[in-house]
């Protein structure tokens, strides 16, 4: 297979750099090859993969989904062992097609107002708790709120033995793979061994047992109970059928619920983390923010949805810390050519987003924090995509814009905080995702 615009970093660096420092990777790789380029990188379903970064290439491939390029479930396989065979991730063809289609009606827009009150009250009720003068770590809290929020939307639990045990085995597991060593575990499968409770795989399959079993029973509970007016998720997919009239199994429940658990909850609260540190840091955007807000008088969940300098706000800190770094793998079905580049039949290619979003000719000084880009121009889906594109957008997108944009708003004007550290902060690794280094240490000034 022939290979396009090879990198001259040698492999082994390539492999070990992608795990330590997957942004200094790619910024490196983008001064060789700006526009595609072949990554020699682990994990992602090939060796050998074909990463895309202008908008042109990325617009011909997830315009052609399903066709041309195929979103292989297969080839998302690094999160498998958190999130099984049977979830969005790992379906594709008519499997994806229909699960994707049983989950919609939980993520629709009009759910939305729903969720308005329940984000407000627990963000209020986490940072209640702060003392004044204390310092503390913005990513804890943010994903306090966004686990508790996503707990509470999915499951309908909000307190309780059941509540606060799933919590702590969510954390758990998100723990042991924040740190470059434990997620080389996720990349090559070859670490993956058993050695008892005391070695990481062998810890991480017991936790992730004792999770199974809670939301097994949880999934039992519910049948028996049988409550037609419940309306978290949960209780909207067990009720659920396909065009065949057949509902969802148990273990197909379990997956999509373990996707939703943790693609839904850890994304959303580094977002928000991001928000918190440009806000604090570019004081002149919080006091324009603030300004918009202030004429807002409505001031409902749909409202504060709409509202533009917001929007333009949660966009740039999206476009500038993405917390995605790349959309999911297609695999070329038909031998085609992207940017006069020919590309072979079952080539592996990845739409970079975190390139895509530091492309100069489309964000001028792109590492500089400037919202009223988003006021100044539209981009299309193949120019910004915090969300993904094609067959494999992210589902959650709504939920997640709402949670982030009320949860700031209720922060930023009810209290008063300000940043512990000066220093720019950089995106580090966490996971597979990427996420402030140091969390983002803040000090709590008191209530307004």
């Amino acid at each position: 297979m022939a290979q396009i615009n090879v990198l001259t970093t040698p492999i082994i660096q390539q492999k070990i750099k992608w795990v330590l420092d997957p942004v200094g990777y790619l910024r490196e790789a983008y001064k060789q090859h700006p526009d595609i380029f072949t990554a020699s990188i682990s994990g992602l379903g090939s060796d050998s993969l074909v990463f895309v970064s202008h908008p042109q290439a990325i617009q011909q491939i997830l315009t052609n989904d399903r066709q041309q390029f195929f979103a292989n479930g297969e080839l998302n396989s690094i999160l498998t062992p958190v999130v099984g065979f049977s979830s969005l991730l790992s379906l594709d063809g008519e499997n994806h097609k229909r699960e994707r289609k049983l989950l919609m009606p939980s993520f629709h827009g009009e759910r939305m107002e729903i969720y308005a009150d329940l984000i407000t009250e627990i963000t209020e009720n986490i940072f209640s708790n702060l003392k004044q003068g204390e310092v503390f770590i913005a990513r804890e809290l943010m994903q306090e709120i966004s686990l508790q929020v996503i707990m509470k939307i999915v499951f309908g639990l909000s307190e309780g033995h059941r509540f606060d045990r799933m919590k702590d085995l969510i954390k758990a597991i998100l723990d042991r793979f924040n740190n470059p060593i434990n997620i080389s575990f996720l990349f090559y499968d070859k670490l993956q061994k058993d050695f008892g409770a005391w070695s990481p795989w062998g810890s991480f399959i017991r936790t992730r047992k004792a999770l199974d079993e809670l939301i097994y029973n949880e999934i039992n509970l519910r049948r028996q109970e049988n409550n037609q007016d419940k309306n978290d998720i949960l209780s909207t997919l067990l009720t659920a059928v396909d065009e065949e009239g057949q509902p969802m199994s148990d273990l197909e429940l379990r997956d999509e619920l373990m996707l939703m658990l943790f693609a839904g909850h850890e994304t959303t609260a580094i977002a928000m983390t991001w928000a918190l540190y440009w806000l604090h840091r570019q004081p002149e955007v919080k006091t324009k923010l603030l300004a918009e807000l202030a004429e807002n008088v409505d001031r409902d969940g749909a409202s504060i949805f709409k509202l533009p300098y917001l929007t333009a706000v949660c966009n740039e800190i999206l476009r500038i810390h993405p917390v995605a770094m790349l959309t999911f793998p297609r695999q070329v079905m038909t031998e085609t050519e992207l940017l006069g580049q020919k590309i072979t039949k079952n080539t592996v290619l990845l739409g970079c987003i975190y390139l895509t979003h530091h492309r100069e000719d489309l964000y001028p000084e792109a590492d500089k924090f400037q919202p009223e880009r988003f006021l100044n121009r539209q981009y299309s889906p193949y120019e910004f995509m915090p969300f993904g594109g094609g067959v494999r957008r992210c589902l959650g997108e709504v939920l997640a814009l709402y949670e982030m944009k009320l949860s700031i708003v209720h922060i930023i004007t009810n209290y008063d905080l300000s940043l512990a550290e000066k220093k720019v902060l950089k995106p580090k690794r966490r996971g597979v995702v990427l996420s402030p280094e140091s969390g983002v240490k803040m000090i709590f000034n008191g209530k307004k």
